[in-house]
């Protein structure tokens, strides 16, 4: 899969398609036989490392990774902890998808301000940060 940048010498509009067609390609690999939901995610380090994730479903529903958290637990296990942005595709075509709750909080305990850019397939999307699709979170500081 491509690495796309999110550097301005690249054009951010640029990094931030390329990101987005590197979550439409993790999608492809996701394993979802009970949902027939495929979702991909491509996170971007803050230093341009990018990591995808699939969601991968289990007979057992709660067992089931969903691509955010995918994504990142495979950054983290390789000592990525800072991000910049996170793209999340899927096959969904009347609305942008949206990270659930759980991804959301996931995604908190690396900070509120990184990119979260819901996507469609043909490529548009909302871009919203992951304090404004939490706010007023609980995070590592409170503990």
């Amino acid at each position: 899969m491509s690495t796309p940048h999110l550097t301005p010498e690249h054009g951010m509009q640029e990094g931030v398609m390329g990101l987005i067609r590197t979550s439409l390609e993790a999608k492809e690999f996701a394993y979802c036989p009970y949902s027939k939901f495929p979702v991909g995610a491509a996170l971007m380090t803050r230093d341009g490392k990018v990591f995808t994730g699939c969601n991968v479903e289990n007979a057992c529903y709660n067992l089931g990774v969903c691509a955010e958290r995918n994504a990142i637990s495979k950054a983290v296990s390789e000592g990525y902890r800072d991000f910049k942005a996170i793209a999340i595709a899927s096959k969904m075509t009347d609305q942008f998808i949206s990270p659930c709750g759980g991804c959301r909080q996931f995604m908190r305990e690396f900070g509120v301000n990184w990119d979260v850019y819901m996507s469609k397939p043909d490529g548009t999307y909302k871009q919203m940060t992951v304090e404004a699709l939490l706010p007023r979170s609980f995070g590592p500081e409170d503990l």
